[in-house]
């Protein structure tokens, strides 16, 4: 009931038949009733501007917001490679696939037999060493990978990856990559786990961006000596626009079983500084590794028990044999240096670098061996390979009119030139000499990049091993062993095609 009503019901209180017949009375009491009245209209006021004043001091709470809805995540599929993102970016998963499908002729002088054909391939495998007569042509998946990378809350990036493919013969499958990195410690990054560390400016070259089927041999034994795939390591990266940097400590390969005792430890490092000026890059490095413990093979009556092996196949994967070899060398520990040079103007990169092997042998005289390769590519549609900072090296181009025939288009096209050379020899000519074998290769190719995932690659060689047999049984049981000082090189041709598949 509303406070102005009480009035009222006083006046209906006081309102009587008896008051009626009394009337200078009831005017007096009418009187003192309107004065009551009066009285409490003033009261009445006082008491709503009270109130008034209570509500604004206290007002009631507002009814609560209904709860924002979820953010959804953001789904990409960049260069055709699925990513789904957290709705701030702090956090992603990418879908990886890459595959290398190679097809190759090698065009050699026929098998002739064991005992006249001197042909051979690496030490100690007695099927390697007999095909080397016989290379394989044929296909092969060279690599096929599938695996996820990503970032996780920002500050964390990762990779998963397993590798299928192989030399020669495809694999059942092993761990390529498996890392974390920190990076909020801008611009250093670090990196733990198994993966293949940066090693020089051949080997930072993505694969997918390289402009042969395979990396020179001399950068290639370079890495193999202490990087190449599923390396444990840890390695700390730093990168400003024109310089990058990095240093780090490695260990065994993953998915092998050659350290039965004490793996490999090593330590690497590597500069290098690329100015720029309007549409021309200059690459300067410089890039070294230091084998501190050689893998224990774990052999307690005989054999090499640490060792450094430095071998390679002739640039190209589609055979697995191996034309140098060094053999087993008991060593105490090995290191590497490397120079880097590289001048991009336009659509023309023009790359060297040059190997400095070392190993440190017990009660023997120290090798060295050695090893370049020079090499250039034109792209003939225009487009230019950019210096990636944060790899220290160029990446590949991206055809700025991917493939497509409803509108003419071509993609992009690029023709490579490269020369090559490794000499894994040392004091061949004498007894206690190692000869490991003297390669040169030319190579050419045209490579047609279809779209951002897509590259066909046309490679041709010629291949020039010179290399003398060690004797004594060097190349095992049934590879017939020819003798000492006999030549087991070989020249030969090949002709090989790339599809690449990698998102």
């Amino acid at each position: 009931m509303h406070i102005t009503a009480l009035p009222l019901l006083a006046i209906l209180a006081v309102a009587s038949p008896a008051a009626a017949a009394e009337p200078t009375a009831t005017a007096d009491r009418i009187a003192a009733l309107e004065r009551q009245l009066a009285d409490l209209s003033t009261h009445l006021s006082a008491v709503n501007a009270e109130l008034a004043e209570l509500k604004g001091a206290h007002p009631a709470p507002p009814l609560a917001a209904p709860p924002p809805a979820a953010a959804q995540p953001v789904v990409t599929f960049a260069k055709g490679k699925p990513t789904i993102a957290s709705a701030d970016g702090g956090s992603a998963i990418s879908v990886r696939g890459l595959f290398h499908f190679d097809a190759a002729a090698y065009l050699q002088d026929g098998a002739g037999p064991l005992a006249t054909d001197f042909r051979r391939g690496s030490f100690g495998d007695a099927t390697e060493a007999r095909r080397a007569r016989d290379l394989n042509s044929g296909t092969n998946f060279r690599r096929a990978r599938l695996g996820v990378d990503g970032k996780l809350v920002g500050d964390f990036d990762y990779s998963l990856v397993y590798e299928f493919g192989g030399s020669g013969a495809e694999d059942s499958g092993r761990v390529l990559d498996l890392w974390l990195q920190y990076s909020g410690l801008s611009p250093f990054r670090f990196r733990f786990g198994a993966f293949s560390p940066n090693v020089g400016l051949e080997d930072a070259t993505s694969t997918n961006a390289i402009m042969f089927l395979e990396r020179a041999s001399s950068a290639e034994i370079a890495r193999s000596l202490v990087g190449g795939d599923g390396r444990s390591a840890i390695q700390a990266y730093t990168n400003g626009r024109n310089s990058f940097g990095t240093v780090g400590v490695t260990g065994g390969v993953s998915g092998t079983s050659s350290n039965p005792f004490d793996e490999q430890i090593a330590v690497i490092g590597r500069v290098a500084y690329a100015p720029s000026w309007g549409d021309t890059t200059l690459h300067l490095g410089i890039n070294g590794a230091a084998v501190l413990r050689p893998a224990d093979a774990g052999l307690e009556a005989s054999g090499v028990r640490r060792a450094v092996r430095l071998r390679d196949r002739p640039e190209l994967r589609v055979d697995g044999t191996r034309l140098i070899d060094t053999g087993d060398l008991e060593a105490q520990g090995a290191w590497s240096l490397g120079l880097e040079l590289a001048l991009q103007h336009g659509p023309l990169l023009m790359q060297a670098e040059h190997e400095t092997i070392g190993v440190d042998r017990p009660g023997t005289p120290d090798p060295r061996f050695g090893g370049w390769y020079a090499q250039a590519g034109w792209i003939l549609t225009g487009e230019a390979r950019r210096w990636a900072p944060a790899a220290g090296a160029f990446d590949g181009p991206i055809p700025a009119r991917p493939f497509d025939l409803s509108t003419g288009d071509w993609g992009a096209w690029e023709v490579a030139l490269r020369h090559s050379y490794m000499d894994l020899n040392h004091h061949d000519g004498v007894a206690g000499g190692v000869r490991g074998g003297e390669q040169t290769i030319w190579t050419a190719a045209l490579n047609w990049y279809v779209n951002p995932s897509v590259r066909l690659m046309l490679q041709a060689q010629d291949v020039r091993v010179n290399r003398l047999s060690p004797g004594a049984g060097t190349f095992g049981a049934g590879a017939l062993t020819p003798p000492a000082g006999v030549q087991i090189g070989q020249h030969l041709r090949s002709l090989t095609l790339r599809t690449q598949l990698a998102f």
